[in-house]
This record gives structure tokens, sequence and C-alpha cells, in this order.
């Protein structure tokens, strides 16, 4: 199987996954390297996701593993298997890995949770809102990236286009409502698309008033999304120098605690967007 220069974050979670699953039988690289034949480098490669695994490698691993969670692994096969090329690879060698990552979660995703504070949910902004957006990304993008980049936001919300589309439900912070990227009239306009999209049936967006006070993760936008088994679930966070993917059991039960401390303080669906529609009419 051939090596990657750079393996995505797909990729290096399956080998996350394999090297786990490994440790925990507690066999060696020697044990595996000698169930598939190859040498023992090649299965530390696997397990970065440097180097390619096929499905059926996989399901000898897992079995000799003594892994009995048969969706699990079957998912993990998935992963391997590879398939068509994603839309988002048409940007690879144009746009940072990271935001391809971002895309390619939010497509195998089963349901996705987010949490904003600041900026409005990707998947939902409208092209001047996207554009307002990566203008004020310092150091400064030249037109050109910027361009790239809306383009590339645009084709990710075909995840909520999907055959089933994946439930989805957002924390939209009304402090994010309020921020004019673009100015009024393009923040009014987002924020009616907003309400339009939150009437789709696998859609549910709460707002966060500002008189919950304090809230945990503040300044984090999170994604967090579910996979085919809770085992593959990930969050995704937002940071000044892109975007960090963690999976740890530690790290999503924190934020699986961020998500439920929202739901118990964010407004109902049919008062969030009621709430939403007062502040686009206001401006």
């Amino acid at each position: 199987m051939p090596t990657r220069r750079t393996p995505t974050e797909r990729q290096k979670r399956l080998g996350a996954e394999l090297r786990k699953l490994r440790v925990a039988a507690g066999r060696s690289t020697e044990y595996a390297a000698g169930l598939l034949g190859v040498d023992r480098n090649k299965i530390s490669n696997m397990e970065s996701g440097v180097r390619v695994i096929s499905p059926e490698r996989v399901r000898t691993l897992t079995s000799n593993y003594d892994c009995t969670d048969a969706l699990y692994v079957e998912a993990l096969a998935a992963m391997a298997g590879g398939g068509e090329r994603g839309w988002w690879e048409q940007h690879r060698g144009t746009l940072p890995s990271g935001l391809l990552d971002i895309a390619e979660l939010e497509w195998h995703a089963v349901r996705l949770h987010t949490a904003q504070t600041v900026h409005l949910p990707g998947l939902f902004q409208t092209e001047d809102y996207a554009r307002s957006v990566f203008t004020a990304v310092l150091p400064p993008l030249s037109r050109l990236e910027v361009e790239l980049r809306v383009s590339h936001r645009m084709q990710r919300q075909r995840v909520l286009d999907r055959d089933p589309p994946p439930p989805y439900v957002g924390y939209i912070h009304e402090a994010a409502l309020r921020m004019q990227f673009g100015g009024r009239e393009v923040t009014r306009h987002q924020l009616e698309h907003l309400c339009v999209m939150s009437e789709r049936e696998n859609i549910t967006l709460r707002v966060i008033p500002v008189e919950c006070g304090a809230v945990p993760g503040a300044g984090h936008a999170i994604l967090y999304a579910e996979g085919v088994v809770p085992k593959l679930d990930t969050v995704q966070i937002d940071s000044a120098h892109g975007a960090v993917f963690a999976h740890a059991e530690a790290q999503l039960a924190k934020y699986r605690a961020h998500i439920e401390w929202m739901a118990k303080a964010a407004l109902p669906p049919e008062d969030s967007r009621d709430f939403m529609l007062t502040i686009a009419r206001q401006l």
C-alpha cells in the first residue's frame, strides 16, 4: 500500500483507533506486522495515517485484537475504504488542509452539534456574510484567497441537502447575532436566512441570551460531530492558528457537558426564531 505525504484528519483518526485497539489488546507492532506480512515500521505508518490500509486489513487486525463491536469495525473499514473523492479534494493545494478536514468531518457525521459566540454557523452563512468574515482575517488575505474560502464555505452547505440530511442542532449566543459582519443590511439578510433554515425539519437553532451570563467555553466555536458509533465522535474547535480536532474520551466528555449546559440555558426553537427575527427587524 502507498504512503501519503500529508494524511487527513480522518485518515489519522483511523490510524489512532487501530493503535488504541492494538494497545488495549496487549499486542505489539511485531504481532500486527506478522498478521499482515509486512515490516513493523509499516504498522507504525498505518497507525499514524501515513500509510494506506485496506478495509480487509482493518478487519484482520480488529478481529485479532479481540474487537467484537461489529458496527465499530465496519465503520473503521469504511474509513479505510476511501470510495469516491470528496468534493473538498478539489480545494487541496489551494486552501489550508484544516478547512478540508472540517468539510470531510461534517460530510461523514450522523449528527451535528455546534456552538457559536462570535460568528454565525458556517453551514448557514450567506456569501456576503462569509466574505466579510474572511475579509476581517489578520494578516489580511488576498482577494483570491478570500473568494476561495467563500466558495468552499458555500460548498460545505451541501451536507444539509444530503439524502437523508444529518440532524443539526446549533446553539448561537446573542452576541453572535448582534455582530454586524458586513454591515446592517448584510447582517439583516443573514439573520433572515437563519430563520428560514431553522424551519427545516432536521435543523434546530437555539439562542443563548446574554442574560444567561457566563457561558462555558465562551470564545470558542465548537463543532461536535457524532460518528456512526460514539467511539468515533469528534470535536473540532476553531482557533487563531486553524482548526483543532480532538477525540480523546475526556475531551469528548468535556464538550458534551458544554452542549448539555447550552441545551438547558438556550431558548426553545420557536422562541429563538422570534428572537432572531426581532434583531433582524431592528437593523
